[in-house]
């Protein structure tokens, strides 16, 4: 956490101390990450969540009550889509977009009624905006979002955050895949490859955009205290590109078991789908050209230190 408190150091900050930041979706695997370090660097948040509780309100006083006073506003909130339990028909698409559209349209819309209105409004969507490929590599000006369910929704959802006007400082965080401990695409991966079952997914050439837990949440913390940082940044390691076959064989290293057992194409689609599996089966190669621009230094630039702190 130190660390992490360093890397943000440095550079104009307009808010820090004493902030007051909203969070949608907030007790969730990345939620709790920011939350922690939010509070770590001196800010009060509160949780906008279907549950009441303690520094919380829920989504449906936001929406009739208003947005309480705040300096920031981060929404987070979105059913998991490559949860296996739940069949990828018609049912669960819809409460896919739902979870996203919805709560980011509730928050915008009192973000703009808001008598004061927060310095920053910062919204995480995802890579799938930017069409898988072998070659082609992505910045934050690549163009996008139109090309199958996943694209379109990510420009949907960045289009339900847009606010009118400058009073507030907008930023949108595409992210990767996140590791960490205890949740996110490790928890489903760490049992196989603990017992040397792990191994690439389909064909293992395809791009494995991804980020640490600890690095989003700063990148987060980054969008919403430094006041020069707007727009869109790719939430991914600025490490060499990796592929899915070098993030197994990495992984099983940090393990210290082998890596080498494929899933099949054809398991991988029976599982989620085979609209839902081109998430796994096909990648991007990202790079975070315009979040390295305004200053965020990783605590996790590279694959093999990064897995080692998720699996000690």
């Amino acid at each position: 956490m130190e660390r992490l408190k360093q890397s943000l150091r440095g550079g104009r900050q307009s808010l820090r101390e004493g902030t007051k930041t909203c969070t949608g979706g907030g007790t969730g695997f990345i939620g709790t990450a920011l939350t922690q370090l939010l509070k770590a660097r001196g800010h009060e948040v509160t949780l906008v969540s279907r549950k009441p509780g303690p520094d919380r309100i829920t989504w449906d006083e936001l929406a009739t009550s208003g947005l309480p006073r705040c300096d920031a506003a981060v929404n987070l909130a979105g059913e998991n889509i490559l949860n296996p339990l739940r069949r990828w028909n018609e049912t669960f698409q819809k409460e896919v977009l739902s979870s996203r559209l919805e709560t980011t349209q509730i928050l915008a819309r009192a973000i703009n009624k808001a008598p004061q209105p927060p310095q920053a409004w910062v919204l995480v969507t995802g890579v799938a905006y930017y069409q898988p490929s072998l070659t082609v590599e992505y910045d934050e000006d690549s163009p996008g979002g139109d090309f199958d369910f996943f694209s379109n929704l990510v420009t949907k959802w960045e289009a339900a955050a847009r606010l009118p006007g400058e009073s507030t400082r907008q930023v949108v965080v595409r992210s990767g895949v996140v590791l960490g401990r205890g949740g996110g695409a490790i928890g489903h991966m760490l049992l196989p490859f603990r017992l040397g079952l792990g191994g690439p997914i389909g064909p293992g050439h395809q791009f494995f955009p991804w980020i640490h837990i600890r690095d989003l949440a700063g990148i987060l913390t980054h969008a919403v205290e430094a006041s020069h940082v707007q727009g869109v940044l790719n939430g991914v390691a600025p490490a060499p590109t990796t592929t899915n076959a070098e993030f197994a064989k990495a992984f099983g290293a940090a393990l210290s078991r082998p890596a080498f057992i494929p899933l099949p194409s054809v398991v991988v689609q029976a599982v989620f789908g085979r609209e839902r599996a081109i998430m796994l089966l096909e990648g991007q190669k990202v790079v975070p050209r315009r979040t390295l621009a305004t200053g965020y230094q990783y605590s996790f630039p590279e694959l093999g230190a990064a897995l080692k702190e998720v699996v000690a």
